[in-house]
C-alpha cells in the first residue's frame, strides 16, 4: 500500500507538470503560430492564456506591433572599390494581424531574416557599387535612408504583402583611417571656405545697408527740401493771390469811384445844360449884380450895369 501510495503521488504530480507546460500565455501586440511535429498548424493564436498538447505541439511568438530590427557590421564597395562598414542600420516595420500566418508559413517565424536582415544587405551594396565614396559618404548619404526603404518596401509588396517598412535609420560608414583623414581635411576647408564666404556676405550686407541708410537719408534731405520748396512756392503763390485779390478790389473800388463822380459830373452836366435857359441867365446875372454891393457916386457910372437902351438915355441926359 505504501508503493501504491508514493506510484499515485508521482502520477499526479507528473500530471500536474504536463499540465502546467500545455499551459502558456501570448504576450498582448503578439499572435502565436503553433506547430506539431514541424509542420505549421491552424490560424494563429490572440493574446491570452492558451493550451497545447506538451511535447508534441510548440509555438512562437510573433510580434503585431511596431519592431525595430537592427542589422549590424554591413560591409558595402564603392564603385572605385573602397570597402567600407555600417555599423548599424535600424529598420522599423510592422506585420498586420491579418498577414501573420502567410508570412510564417512562407518565410517562417523568423521572417525578418529572410525580408529584412538579408535585403538590407542586398540593397546597401547595390546603391554602394553605382557609388564613389565620395557620394556615398557625403553628397547623397541623406539619401542613403529613404532609398533603402523605397527598395524594401516595393519588394515586400510583392513578397510579403502586409509587411510594411515604416522608417530606416542608417549610421556614418566606417572608412579607411587615411581616406577619413582627408575628408576631415577637406571639410575642414569647406568649413573655412564658408566661413569667409560668410564673413564676406555680412561686409556686403553691412555695406549695403549703409548704403542704403544713405540713400534714405539723401531720399528723406531731398524729400524735405522738395516740401520746404513746394511751401515757400505755395507761400508765393498765397502772396500773389492775396495781391490779387487786394488789386482787384482796389481797381474795383476807384472804378466804383470814378464810375461815381464821373456819374455824378454826368448829371451836373446835364442838370446844368437843362438850365441853360434865357430866363435863368438873365436870372443868373440879376443875382450876380445884387451880389455887388459896390455903390458909385458922381456922373460917371460904369455902363457895364446897363443894357444898351439904358445907355442910350442916359448917354442922351448927359448931351
Amino acid at each position: 500500500m505504501a508503493h501504491f501510495g508514493v506510484v499515485v503521488g508521482l502520477m499526479m504530480i507528473l500530471v500536474f507538470l504536463v499540465f502546467l507546460s500545455s499551459i502558456h500565455k501570448v504576450e498582448e501586440g503578439h499572435l502565436a503560430v503553433y506547430y506539431r511535429g514541424g509542420a505549421l498548424l491552424g490560424g494563429p493564436g490572440d493574446p491570452g492564456y492558451h493550451i497545447m498538447f506538451p511535447f508534441i505541439t510548440y509555438f512562437r511568438s510573433v510580434q503585431t506591433t511596431l519592431q525595430t530590427d537592427e542589422v549590424k557590421n554591413v560591409p558595402c564597395g564603392t564603385s572605385g572599390g573602397v570597402m567600407i562598414y555600417f555599423d548599424r542600420i535600424e529598420v522599423v516595420n510592422m506585420l498586420t494581424p491579418s498577414a501573420v500566418y502567410d508570412v510564417v508559413r512562407n518565410y517562417t517565424a523568423d521572417y525578418d531574416k529572410t525580408l529584412i536582415f538579408n535585403k538590407i544587405h542586398h540593397e546597401l551594396n547595390q546603391f554602394c557599387s553605382s557609388h564613389t565614396l565620395q557620394e556615398v559618404y557625403i553628397e547623397l548619404f541623406d539619401q542613403i535612408d529613404e532609398n533603402l526603404k523605397l527598395s524594401l518596401q516595393m519588394e515586400l509588396n510583392v513578397m510579403a504583402p502586409g509587411l510594411t517598412i515604416q522608417a530606416v535609420r542608417v549610421t556614418k560608414p566606417k572608412i579607411p583611417e587615411a581616406i577619413r583623414r582627408n575628408f576631415e581635411l577637406m571639410e575642414s576647408e569647406k568649413t573655412k571656405l564658408l566661413i569667409a564666404e560668410q564673413r564676406q556676405k555680412v561686409v556686403e550686407k553691412e555695406a549695403e545697408t549703409e548704403r542704403k541708410k544713405a540713400v534714405i537719408e539723401a531720399e528723406k534731405v531731398a524729400q524735405v527740401a522738395k516740401i520746404q520748396y513746394r511751401q515757400k512756392v505755395m507761400e508765393k503763390e498765397t502772396e500773389k493771390f492775396i495781391s490779387e485779390i487786394e488789386d482787384s478790389a482796389y481797381l474795383a473800388r476807384e472804378k466804383a469811384k470814378a464810375d461815381a463822380e464821373y456819374y455824378t459830373a454826368q448829371k451836373s452836366a446835364d442838370a446844368n445844360k437843362l438850365k441853360l435857359t434865357p430866363q435863368y441867365l438873365e436870372l443868373i446875372k440879376y443875382q450876380a449884380v445884387s451880389a455887388n454891393n459896390k455903390i458909385y457916386f458922381g456922373s460917371n457910372i460904369p455902363t457895364m450895369f446897363f443894357d444898351s437902351s439904358s445907355r442910350s438915355r442916359i448917354e442922351g441926359k448927359s448931351a
